[in-house]
């Protein structure tokens, strides 16, 4: 079992996607695991089935792609894909999209990102009008139960102006109201908070040297292309522009033609070499002070073109001190796998807000710990949040860039997509041991929702990798 043989290919499950999750809900199950001495017992988590958006930290879960297999080799299974979009933003989270948990630069082409930006706009769209429809009906009932009382108190105006009924049910229902408010679906300014999409230059051909003006036009394609769905930006670190600069003055051109020609706040995308070897030494730095000094001059000439920095370099005190760094107004979303829980805690002095690939693998205890959060509960939020970390840094660990097979590992195993399939077969990157280091502690993080189906495609897969 060093590591996943053919016969994986096609992995899927006897059941599939929400039905079989119904299916495996009820109870607990137990797993004998190689290697393990006694069964692993699986407790029903019970987290709440869906979360508000957290009202004390902008958050963002970078979604993955799911995958079927064909004859002719894995491709997007749309319907799966999109279905964990929403199972994402039932929990609350913001979704990034076409980043680089959804294979970007690793087998998702830019022709394949372009449609699943489309996709998951309308989505989006759809969403959000479902939701204003339903506090719209909501409102609606409200006010007639409130008028019918005030008739028969035979007192209309002193009723409805005492009862409250539309106003009420429509601030504290949640729904649609709360949900419209903080996602504000994907259409208008606040469109970032539910959809932002990943902006970058991976159209250009790979291996070839582009000059800086080459390097801005394909920007300015993708960046067209996500404003005209009306999603928040994402601007992403640039392979080509990392060959290509020749220092710091180089990455201050070309993000502020960029920044220019945004006509919303913007998110500052920086993946550490760990994510991507090929952005070593980004920013025109060799070190992370130097990089940081170019960002911070950066967010200081065009800070209300700027969010905020999106940071992965996994080092929690060099995050710290650039977040106490940047100009006010400007935040700091940590895409640290390893250390985001004390750094969304934050301290005395601030806290980072999230942009995380670990949160498509764990969104059900990370929101409730958000939620805890919210209520001022921090006892609560390190209860949720602290046993997910191990997980996560057991998902992240090196060769970090093959974290996406994890997420989709998890995904298959809570029943939100059919097969255990990755664009590239990618999820034969890692070995069958890490893979059910991972099932482990995804059962002590209680990420696995439906105890009886995650046993039942584990073993499944224990007898496919034997």
């Amino acid at each position: 079992m060093d590591g996943l043989s053919g016969g994986m290919d096609g992995l899927s499950g006897d059941m599939d996607g929400l039905s079989a999750s119904r299916e495996g809900a009820a109870a607990s199950a137990r797993i004998l695991l190689p290697g393990r001495a006694e069964p692993l017992e699986i407790g029903t988590p019970g987290w709440a089935a869906s979360y508000p958006p957290p009202a004390s930290r902008r958050v963002y879960a970078a979604a993955h792609v799911a995958a079927r297999p064909t004859p002719g080799g894995p491709v997007i299974d749309w319907e799966s894909t999109l279905r964990f979009r929403d199972h994402l933003w039932a929990h609350g989270f913001g979704v990034a999209e076409a980043m680089d948990t959804a294979q970007r630069g690793m087998g998702l082409s830019w022709e394949q990102a372009r449609e699943l930006i489309a996709r998951s706009a309308a989505r989006a769209g759809a969403r959000n009008t479902a939701e204003r429809d339903r506090a719209e009906r909501d409102r609606a009932a409200g006010n007639a139960a409130s008028g019918a009382s005030a008739a028969r108190d035979g007192g209309g105006s002193h009723g409805g102006g005492s009862h409250g009924g539309g106003s009420h049910r429509g601030g504290s229902h949640g729904g649609g109201s709360h949900r419209g408010g903080s996602h504000g679906g994907a259409g208008g300014g606040a469109a970032s908070s539910v959809l932002a999409c990943g902006v970058g230059t991976d159209q250009l051909p790979a291996g070839d040297s582009h000059p800086l003006g080459e390097i801005i036009r394909a920007y300015e394609e993708q960046l067209a292309l996500v404003r005209s769905h009306k999603a928040g930006v994402i601007l992403m670190a640039s392979r080509a522009l990392a060959a290509t600069a020749r220092g710091p003055r180089d990455y201050l051109e070309v993000y502020g033609a960029l920044l220019k020609q945004a006509d919303q706040p913007v998110i500052l995308h920086w993946l550490g070499e760990a994510f991507d070897p090929a952005l070593r030494g980004y920013w025109g730095g060799a070190d992370f002070g130097a990089a940081a000094a170019t960002v911070l001059e950066l967010a200081e000439r065009h800070g209300d073109k700027v969010d905020g920095i999106k940071l992965s370099v996994l080092d929690e005190s060099q995050e710290v001190w650039l977040r106490r760094r940047l100009p006010r107004g400007v935040r700091l979303y940590t895409g640290d796998d390893f250390n985001y829980a004390a750094l969304i805690r934050g301290d005395e002095r601030g806290h980072s807000d999230a942009l995380l690939g670990t949160f498509a693998a764990i969104a059900a205890p990370a929101a409730a710990a958000l939620h805890a959060l919210d209520a001022g509960d921090v006892a609560g939020y390190d209860a949720a949040m602290t046993p997910t970390i191990p997980l996560s840094r057991l998902i992240f660990e090196q060769p970090t860039f093959c974290y996406k097979t994890g997420v989709a590992f998890l995904a298959w195993l809570n029943g939100l997509q059919p097969h255990f399939v990755m664009l590239g077969g990618l999820e034969r990157r890692r070995t069958a041991g890490h893979l059910i280091g991972v099932f482990e502690l995804a059962a002590r993080a209680g990420a696995l929702a439906h105890p009886a189906l995650a046993v039942g495609r584990m073993n499944e897969f224990l007898a496919a990798a034997a």
